[in-house]
């Protein structure tokens, strides 16, 4: 008998390399795919909403007991990752006591930018979470905001901010290692009931990636606009995105994980780290 399996699965450009050949190629009625962005991706899994996908990796270590981390899968970046960065009407040095946008997509990253400012750059920003909507009432103009995804990328092509902020490249410039911004998690409940599913399923991801990776010029064309990109510029973003989670990038999650522990963020049951599969 199948086993149906809930899968979440972020529709960014960022993720295109591998979504894109599985939309074409993987045809599962058993196999029922969710969009959405990572911030509803991770309540839906912690839900028991989803038995696994792409959820950002502060999730995985706020409920790690509840999760395994899939094997060489990731959405990573060695230096700048091009679609997650704070935005800044003035310098980031700047910004003490002064209002921060924070992005309601991604977990990973409000947490990420909150360690640069308060312990990188030893700042005490305010913040506010959510889409604030321009003209509200009694509302304050926020000095930076931060953006993530397709949403970063058209803020990066324009103009509409004199100063931004990569936070992949701040992270390795301070640490000397990548950053784990997504990971593929699994219940640990659907890893024991159905092993033969989540294996079958890590097989297919790993295939989509590696045809992903050699048709990277024809899906650059496809996706391209949507933000809107021109396609060169689109190719070279996808070419910096990493997907893999190797020694360093493993070293890269529990060197973040440190910060959340420490900032109690997060339990310290977040290290040591549970990766499965066959990769």
């Amino acid at each position: 008998m199948k086993i149906t399996a809930r899968i979440g699965m972020v529709n960014y450009i960022n993720t295109a390399p591998l979504y894109e050949v599985w939309r074409q190629t993987v045809q599962r009625a058993d196999w029922q795919v969710t969009e959405a962005p990572p911030s509803v991706l991770n309540r839906m899994l912690h839900k028991n909403e989803l038995d696994l996908g792409f959820v950002s990796s502060q999730e995985y270590a706020l409920h790690s007991g509840e999760y395994r981390i899939l094997s060489d899968l990731s959405i990573s970046a060695t230096g700048p990752v091009g679609s997650v960065f704070l935005f800044s009407e003035c310098p980031v040095a700047q910004l003490n006591d002064r209002l921060v946008q924070l992005s309601s997509q991604s977990q990973t990253s409000v947490s990420l930018i909150k360690i640069i400012l308060e312990e990188f750059y030893q700042l005490r920003p305010r913040y506010r979470s959510g889409l604030a909507r321009e003209n509200d009432a009694g509302m304050d103009k926020p000095s930076a905001v931060l953006a993530i995804g397709d949403e970063a990328l058209r803020l990066a092509a324009g103009d509409s901010y004199p100063h931004r902020l990569d936070l992949g490249e701040v992270w390795q410039a301070r640490t000397g290692l990548p950053f784990v911004f997504a990971v593929w998690a699994v219940r640990e409940d659907f890893c024991r009931t159905a092993p033969d599913t989540v294996l079958a399923i890590h097989q297919e991801l790993h295939r989509c990636l590696r045809e992903g990776k050699k048709r990277l010029r024809e899906i650059s064309a496809t996706v391209a606009g949507r933000v809107p990109m021109n396609e060169d510029a689109c190719y070279r973003y996808l070419k910096g995105i990493e997907y893999d989670l190797g020694s360093e990038k493993q070293e890269a999650l529990r060197r973040f994980f440190e910060y959340l522990v420490f900032r109690g963020e997060v339990p310290a049951t977040a290290l040591p780290l549970k990766v499965c599969g066959i990769y």
